[in-house]
């Protein structure tokens, strides 16, 4: 009955080496012994004809009758599937059946490299032959008719495995069934090829064992990336796919279309940024595209976008200026007032610069205004609509820019727009003295001095001086007047503290007065000693020297004996104080190394904290001592911060542990926003750690090499600029960095540049392999940072700090360039000794190359101090204007070094080897489909020329924009030469 057939199962991951249903002849397979099985014509379930194998020997005892199939090639396969269909007696519905029928027979397989099988070879018993199992019907049939039997077809597969040789024979045991061998398929599983989570996997085969898992290896689709590595499938033994590992994704510029089977680029006026599954988006409105595939949009011209605005952002423009300005002037101060611009360009964070300029009185032309004038809230970058301005001088015409700049105004090529006020300021007082000098003093006076105010706002008509005694109140003061700026204050008491004020007077009246200034009178016993010890001076000398000389002694032993006293709260030191001019409570450094035990230091600089707290996240890096890690640090009422950790390596010695903590007990005494903050110390468990503030961005050298060209100049001068803050303040700690260079400065996650490295460990040890530390004088010296008089005489001091800033200076401005590239260290240093110095990096404003020239000073005392150092960047920054100029440097005494930042483009023969030049090898295939492919093409180009090579970077477009321009000059030159 064809209801009660089993159909064959079929898959595409099946392949079969044999199938007994589509012979069209006999099968001729070959039996033994000839009275068992029987080859016979039947019917499948759909009638067709097929041969098939019978044998019913039941009322015969000890059968064993074998039929083997012809050789079968494996094809590579390693695991065989063998499918039966047979039908088996029930030995229940057989009259008179003995007791030795079956219903069962055995599988058994043979393997051989070729066809050889005989009529008696392999031997028809188990060995040779291997087993495979014992196969038993689900259903036997028993009901016979008339019309013949009714039979009850089974279905069964086994497998076997691993097969190694070119092909194997079945064959199948009959000891004592009535049974029919219907069919027989034999065939072996694989995986399909399948396009899966982005990648082709190819077929692949079955492993040899039914729970082998065989890994297939993927291949991304094309313009697809690997996202997770490696990309694999595992074929499992019933050619089933899974376990998938990895996968790709389409890569900037190209969507996934049809079930991610494949990458399509975007259409002209689409784009994507970014690798990933999602589609391509529209331009967003003021831009374009130029290709299919764009990973970005152009804006169009008059239209930009700031390096920090995401690429769907819209391209917007500058705003316009500032509306409806209202000036208040009141003597010299003004207060100015303005509504926000009618465009602000599309974009949200316009905000305002105050160009200050004075005209003065005379036909010449307006200066900018120098810094004395105040700004409040600030000059540049304000967010509302007002501010005040003083410290104005007095009947001066002022003229204002009120300049309206958003996040692109630095993109433009135009000034920003501005409205202009011009106001004259009143008649003012003048503003107050900013410090008093004690000249000489007795017993009963005080000889003073002071500097003219920084805005006379006139001229001054005299001085009034206001003193009392410290111990009695203000109001009790006296008050003496002078025409000059000094005095000489008399009847005062001996050995008593006074506190002394001053003020200038013009028409406009009296000033302010000078901050309170404390200065102690002389005790009779103090001027009785100066006396005994000036006399032999007196008595020796010519009468037309007596009074010279009595005035320098006076000022020797004023100085002399004031050091010899102890100090109090009014001592010497106070009477060269003024409020304002020093921070209160500044430290001196103190050396750790100065301590009889050094343990002591650590103790008294840094806190130490318990290794509960510290959680080690993972190693970031190696030092001097052992690993540098990042973690977390969970104090006690604290909340958890992020830090990171300098071990100490096992077996240390106790001067390795005493030089390792060194640098905790240097770094515990510094408190600055510019300096890297010590958390603490743990030096009572295993490992020793110095724990500190965790600098997301890592070193600043590094730091500047992965972000070429991708600030603008006044960031790269708020860089230093914090740089120089944190020097100027261990300058006034009496610190001495001596390794001073752009490794060893950290870059938090704000761009807040920080000093560190304050280990020293460099000059303490000579084992360092390191090449930047060169042995001098049996220290080592990082020879590219360090000033001349350091190598030579190994005279470190704020000023050789200072040399050291100037190269910091230079590897900021060339985004982590090395210093003197590949010059050696004797080659560096007989440069110096020869006035030669680093040329400006390109795009370098020539102010900020002129610092670096004034820091490389041959003579250490005409280097600039740090204190200056930041007042002229500060002043770079109020100005931006003067960070513009690039005028070409004077062949003065300091020499540049050859510039190697623009090259010589006829030393290369391709535009590909020029970008590669010059770092912007990135965007060789953008000039290709532009058709910028020769010299002379690349030195025709334009900025809307390179914006359409894709290059939307400010940096980039300057940096490509510069070597164009030298291109130009060059082949100026070289046509010049020919003609």
């Amino acid at each position: 009955s064809s209801s009660s057939m089993t159909l064959w199962v079929f898959s595409v991951a099946l392949l079969v080496l044999m199938d007994s249903t589509t012979a069209t002849a006999e099968l001729g397979w070959t039996l033994y012994p000839a009275q068992g099985w029987e080859e016979v014509s039947g019917y499948d379930e759909n009638m067709n004809t097929i041969r098939t194998y019978q044998v019913c020997n039941v009322f015969d005892s000890s059968q064993n009758n074998w039929v083997r199939t012809k050789y079968i090639r494996r094809r590579g396969a390693q695991r065989i599937h063998v499918q039966m269909k047979f039908s088996v007696r029930d030995c229940s519905s057989i009259p008179n059946v003995p007791g030795s029928c079956k219903e069962t027979f055995n599988l058994y397989y043979y393997e051989s490299d070729s066809d050889v099988a005989s009529k008696s070879s392999p031997p028809w018993m188990e060995n040779p032959w291997v087993k495979v199992d014992t196969i038993a019907a689900d259903e036997s049939f028993s009901q016979v008719d008339l019309g013949g039997r009714i039979m009850k077809i089974n279905s069964e597969v086994r497998s076997f495995g691993p097969v190694s040789r070119n092909g194997f024979y079945l064959a199948f045991q009959d000891y004592g069934a009535c049974m029919s061998l219907i069919a027989v398929r034999v065939f072996y599983r694989k995986c399909p090829r399948v396009v899966q989570n982005g990648a082709v996997f190819p077929e692949t085969l079955s492993g040899a064992e039914s729970t082998s898992l065989v890994a297939a290896r993927g291949v991304c689709v094309p313009n697809g990336e690997e996202v997770d590595v490696p990309i694999k499938l595992y074929c499992n033994g019933d050619g089933e796919w899974m376990v998938p590992i990895g996968r790709c994704m389409c890569k900037a510029g190209y969507e996934a279309v049809e079930n991610g089977t494949l990458c399509r680029a975007c259409e002209s006026g689409f784009f994507k940024a970014a690798q990933g599954d999602h589609g391509c988006q529209q331009c967003p409105i003021n831009s374009r595209t130029t290709t299919d595939g764009a990973t970005n949009c152009v804006c169009r011209t008059g239209y930009y976008r700031s390096d920090a605005d995401p690429p769907q952002m819209p391209c917007t423009t500058v705003p316009s200026a500032p509306q409806s300005v209202i000036s208040m002037v009141n003597e010299t101060s003004l207060q100015l007032e303005w509504s926000p611009p009618q465009e602000a360009g599309g974009r949200e964070d316009v905000v305002y610069n105050i160009i200050c300029k004075s005209c003065g009185s005379g036909r010449g032309g307006c200066t900018r205004c120098g810094d004395n004038v105040q700004f409040v809230p600030r000059q540049l970058g304000l967010t509302d609509g007002r501010v005040h301005i003083s410290d104005l001088l007095a009947h001066t015409q002022y003229t204002f820019e009120i300049q309206a700049v958003n996040g692109v105004s630095d993109q433009s090529p135009y000034s920003p727009q501005f409205t202009t006020v011009n106001i004259t300021t009143n008649q003012a007082a003048p503003s107050a003295v900013s410090i008093i000098h004690q000249v000489s003093r007795s017993p009963s006076s005080i000889t003073l001095s002071w500097s003219q105010p920084d805005q006379p706002n006139g001229v001054i008509l005299d001085y009034e001086l206001r003193y009392h005694e410290k111990n009695q109140a203000e109001w009790n003061s006296s008050l003496t007047r002078s025409q000059t700026n000094t005095a000489v204050v008399r009847s005062l008491r001996p050995g008593t503290i006074y506190i002394f004020q001053v003020r200038a007077r013009t028409v406009a009246g009296f000033g302010r007065f000078s901050g309170k200034m404390y200065f102690q009178t002389m005790t009779e016993e103090e001027y009785k000693s100066s006396l005994q010890e000036k006399l032999p001076l007196i008595i020796g000398s010519s009468v037309a020297g007596v009074v010279f000389i009595i005035a320098v002694t006076v000022i020797i032993i004023v100085c002399r004996r004031g050091s010899e006293r102890q100090e109090s709260e009014y001592t010497d030191k106070l009477q060269h104080y003024t409020s304002g001019h020093m921070s209160p409570g500044m430290k001196i450094y103190i050396d750790p190394f100065t301590y009889e035990d050094p343990n002591e230091a650590v103790r008294e600089f840094a806190k130490e904290i318990e290794i509960s707290c510290v959680k080690i996240e993972q190693v970031i890096g190696a030092g001097e001592f052992g690993e540098v890690c990042s973690g977390n640090l969970r104090q006690p009422g604290k909340r958890e911060i992020l830090v990171a950790i300098k071990t100490l390596k096992a077996g240390y010695t106790e001067r390795q542990r005493r030089d390792f903590l060194s640098e905790a007990s240097i770094m515990g005494q510094f408190d600055h926003p510019n300096i890297i903050h010590l958390e603490g110390v743990v030096t009572k468990s295993s490992p020793v750690m110095i724990i500190t503030e965790f600098m997301e961005n890592g070193s600043l050298d590094s730091f500047l090499r992965q972000n070429d060209g991708q600030f603008t100049v006044i960031q790269l001068v708020g860089m230093l600029r914090g740089i120089a803050a944190g020097m100027k303040y261990l300058c006034d700690m009496n610190y001495v960095h001596r390794d001073l260079a752009a490794r060893n400065i950290l870059v938090n996650s704000n761009l807040v540049c920080k000093v560190s490295d304050f280990g020293l460990s460099r000059f303490l040890e000579d084992d360092t392999s390191d090449p930047t530390y060169t042995s001098a004088l049996g220290g080592k010296i990082p020879i590219r940072w360090t000033a001349p008089e350091a190598i030579q005489y190994r005279k470190f001091t704020s000023s050789s700090d200072c040399w050291s800033y100037g190269i910091v200076m230079w590897e900021v401005m060339s985004y982590g360039e090395r210093p003197y590239w590949d010059m050696s260290n004797q080659d560096v240093i007989n440069a110096i000794e020869q006035d030669y110095r680093l040329p400006p990096p390109m795009d370098c404003p020539s102010a900020l190359h002129q610092l670096m020239l004034d820091c490389w000073q041959k003579d250490r005392n005409n280097r600039p101090k740090f204190s200056q150092i930041v007042s002229t960047l500060d002043k770079m920054i109020r100005n931006p204007n003067t960070l513009k100029a690039m005028t070409p440097l004077s062949s003065s005494v300091h020499l540049p070094l050859l510039d190697r930042s623009t090259p010589d483009f006829s030393s290369f023969s391709t535009v590909d080897e020029w970008l590669d030049a010059i770092k912007m090898g990135q965007y060789k295939e953008n000039f290709a489909s532009e058709g910028f492919s020769s010299f002379e093409a690349v030195s025709q180009m334009s900025m809307e020329d390179i914006l359409r090579a894709g290059v939307t970077l400010a940096g980039h477009q300057k940096k490509i924009l510069n070597s164009i321009q030298s291109m130009r000059a060059q082949m100026n030159q070289i046509t010049s030469v020919e003609v």
